[in-house]
């Protein structure tokens, strides 16, 4: 417990120390560097003290680095080359090394400046990248010419006029929130490293070979990175009738190492053949045999996975859609490649997606086929077997004196049940055919006649002929409209029910009874869904009014009011000919 208590005091200072370092603005940092770089290079101090401001610059700058955040945990192969530079910052004393660790260190500041939203931020960055430039053009530069002697002026201006840049980043506000590698321009501060260092070679070139002062050197190398960016600048966007740089290099970076176009041309047509959503996949991976730096690779979604390809050792993976790819490749994807798998992910993610719902609204289809053909032949052997009760009801009642009546009346509607539920039967088999099939009206009305002679409906008709009528239709819609009215009248006792066939001008039947109106919440709903029944599943008409649909009819509700509901199934004016 005494060591312990001995051990807590220097763990707490450590411990508020390192808070406190936390809470410095990265530009507090950054103007700390910059002084300590001052220290170094401008004054004439012995090696040991050089060496020593060095080292605290270094230290500053990694304090203030933005490549790295200050939470990570820098792994052993990251950490050597950071000794290595300052190894080569401390130890070497060579005025090249020092300028090519300032064109490093601007390109770094530029980098983060154009990172920075706040007008505050922004200025202190900028401060930094003059002093830099500053630094390295009036200091660094002249001395590794050898033989330039500096004017007095220049000297004291750089020596204790310079240090006002780095002082006035420390009064400037800063925020705390320090940036962090993805939103550094990596691009822009590359360019600006190889500018700077193109522009110190230059202007030694120029010194070395025309013999000319560093003034004049420093000002023809500076005219001619001008001439030269102003034609590069004209040559990415020219107005001249050709595509130019920046238009060659995007579709470069586009297309590299992959004939986009033509792979997603056949992606489209493999999505036109291939159904299945698996299938589709497997033969749209076994196609990029044309990607020479991809090796192979595995995917998986929710019906099944496979492979394509050989592994390999480096690997990258993308999830779009429910489809999980993971693309593997000999070396490191560059940021283009990269970009190209992504996209690739994700348009094979797009494709999978809509082959999964085409294939789900297919088995929906199906299913609902399936319960359609269902429902309605659920209905019509209920109303097969309505007719058998009440034929059974007939012989229960009869007496011996009718016997001979009954018999007449089993010839007459057994036949015709059979052949009813033979039909019903086929409906199964080929249920297309069935609701293809024509009769003539003169049979058919002839035939609901027999049907339903013995429950007292009357029948009106408007000149029965033999035009045809879609025979499943018609006795679909008809049994389920007199069985819904014979039923009604068990409830409702002494109501009429009527049927009335009119072929001309246009088909119309219409089945009428005299009892109350349909409730006003289910004649709203009648067509469109299913409605409650206390006989059954309640999708009678629902289905019945589907079917007519098919057939170019319409089925309503012509009528609905105390004493007349009346149903009517009538042929639209674009009734298909038979």
């Amino acid at each position: 417990m005494t060591e312990r208590a001995d051990a807590s005091p220097p763990l707490v200072w450590l411990t508020t120390l390192a808070a406190r370092f936390r809470r410095v603005a990265p530009g507090h940092w950054l103007g700390l560097m910059l002084l300590a770089l001052h220290a170094a290079v401008v004054f004439d101090a012995d090696a040991t003290m050089t060496r020593a401001f060095l080292l605290a610059h270094y230290g500053l700058f990694l304090l203030w680095q933005p490549l790295v955040r200050s939470e990570a945990r820098i792994e052993p192969r990251l950490a050597l080359p950071v000794f290595a530079m300052a190894a080569l910052l401390v130890l070497v004393d060579s005025t090249w090394v020092m300028a090519l660790w300032l064109a490093i260190l601007a390109g770094l500041v530029g980098a983060v400046a154009t990172s920075q939203n706040e007008r505050g931020p922004r200025l202190a960055y900028l401060l930094a990248l003059a002093y830099l430039l500053a630094l390295l053009l009036a200091w660094v530069l002249p001395q590794s010419l050898g033989g330039t002697a500096l004017p007095d002026e220049l000297r004291i201006a750089v020596r204790y006029g310079l240090p006002l840049l780095p002082l006035a980043i420390l009064f400037l506000p800063a925020t705390r929130q320090r940036s962090t590698s993805s939103t550094l321009d990596f691009i822009y501060g590359l360019m600006l490293s190889l500018l700077i260092m193109v522009m110190a070679l230059g202007a030694f070139a120029v010194v070395a070979v025309a013999r000319v002062s560093y003034a004049w050197a420093l000002v023809q190398t500076l005219l001619g990175m001008a001439v030269l960016l102003l034609a590069l600048s004209w040559l990415w966007n020219p107005r001249a009738g050709f595509a130019g740089l920046g238009q060659v290099t995007s579709r470069y970076l586009l297309s590299v190492g992959l004939p986009f176009e033509g792979w997603a041309q056949r992606l489209a047509t493999l999505a036109e053949r291939e159904r299945d959503p698996e299938s589709f996949v497997r033969d749209a991976l076994s196609d990029l045999h044309e990607l020479t730096w991809i090796r192979g690779g595995r995917w998986q979604a929710a019906r099944g996975e496979g492979q394509f390809g050989e592994p390999a050792a480096h690997s990258v993976s993308h999830a779009f859609h429910g489809l999980s790819l993971t693309w593997q490749s000999t070396r490191p994807l560059t940021p283009a490649l990269a970009l190209h798998v992504r996209l690739l992910s994700q348009l094979l993610g797009y494709f999978y997606a809509a082959k999964v719902r085409e294939q789900t609204l297919r088995e929906q289809a199906y299913s609902q086929a399936i319960h359609d053909t269902g429902a309605r032949l659920t209905h019509d052997v209920k109303n097969i077997l309505q007719s058998l009760k009440t034929l059974l009801a007939a012989a229960d009642t009869s007496t011996p004196e009718d016997s001979e009546r009954l018999l007449a009346l089993m010839k007459r509607q057994l036949p015709q049940l059979a052949a009813r539920l033979s039909q019903t039967v086929d409906k199964l088999k080929q249920p297309s055919e069935m609701d293809a099939a024509h009769i003539a009206a003169r049979s058919w009305w002839a035939a609901l006649h027999t049907r339903y002679e013995h429950d007292d409906v009357q029948f009106f008709a408007d000149g029965v002929d033999d035009t045809p009528l879609p025979q499943d239709l018609f006795d679909s819609v008809v049994d389920n409209l007199l069985t819904n009215a014979l039923r009604k009248r068990q409830r409702e006792p002494g109501i009429a029910v009527e049927a009335r066939l009119t072929l001309h001008p246009l088909v119309s039947l219409t089945v009428t009874d005299s009892g109350a109106p349909a409730p006003e919440h289910v004649a709203r709903n009648l067509f469109l869904s299913p409605v409650a029944s206390d006989f059954g599943l309640g999708v009678g008409l629902y289905q019945a009014a589907r079917q007519a649909a098919r057939s170019g009819f319409r089925l309503e509700l012509a009528d609905n009011q105390a004493g007349r509901v009346a149903f009517r199934l009538q042929a639209t004016d674009s009734s298909p000919d038979p």
